[in-house]
């Protein structure tokens, strides 16, 4: 069993909230206001947040940043407004870890707490990775290809993690620009598919024939351990 901490301040959808999880045996506390709801965030007993950006006393996005500066890493995923486009951004930027935008189906949320949780598990055991020639210690920020040193700069760490947390998954470029550039605004698709072109170079043994990062035409990329 899960636990959620849902934080909102509509009591309408606390409660639909609340009685979804909990007939999907997830186990939820409730919070009606941002400092409440850091309050019980900072115990750091939450395997998930939902965490409403417009609420009384404390604003979503400030109880992200004041968590992320707490050191409490647990997984927030933001519910925004329809037309609240830069409260996904500055989110995002902030630590969230993915957003909603309402309104939404409960079946929809919860398939992206579903994959939160699921990116998390996968990070508690993955911090050095090894694929084909290629070795990766992401405590370190270090790398390897067949024993000698790799140089691979601190984005390119940043597009491997994403990548390893969704392997064999199609990943949009769209993604890749929210969750390593996190929407900067100089930063567009062609500039994904330099960094790819790069990288391949870098972790390839043919990089005209990647075995690892694959192109999915039309969409994105897919990693292939």
């Amino acid at each position: 069993m899960s636990r959620v901490l849902v934080v909102e301040d509509d009591p309408a959808m606390s409660v639909a909230l609340r009685d979804g999880f909990e007939f999907e045996n997830h186990s939820v506390d409730m919070a009606a206001d941002g400092e409440e709801g850091l309050r019980l965030a900072t115990r750091g007993d939450h395997d998930v947040m939902i965490l409403d950006v417009m609420l009384p006393k404390k604003s979503g996005l400030d109880v992200c940043r004041e968590m992320r500066k707490l050191g409490v890493n647990t997984p927030v995923i933001m519910l925004t407004a329809r037309g609240q486009e830069i409260d996904k951004i500055v989110g995002l930027k902030l630590g969230a870890d993915d957003y909603v935008t309402k309104p939404f189906s409960f079946m929809e949320l919860l398939a992206r707490v579903d994959a939160v949780m699921r990116r998390v598990k996968r990070n508690a055991v993955a911090e050095e990775v090894a694929f084909g020639d290629v070795k990766l210690d992401f405590r370190t920020y270090q790398a390897t290809k067949c024993g000698a040193s790799l140089d691979l700069t601190p984005r390119e760490f940043r597009i491997l993690r994403h990548f390893l947390d969704h392997a064999n998954e199609v990943v949009s470029r769209e993604s890749l620009l929210n969750h390593v550039w996190g929407y900067d605004s100089s930063a567009f698709t062609r500039t994904v598919d330099t960094h790819m072109a790069r990288l391949r170079q870098k972790i390839e043994v043919v990089p005209a024939d990647p075995r690892h990062l694959i192109t999915v035409h039309r969409v994105g990329y897919k990693f292939v351990l």
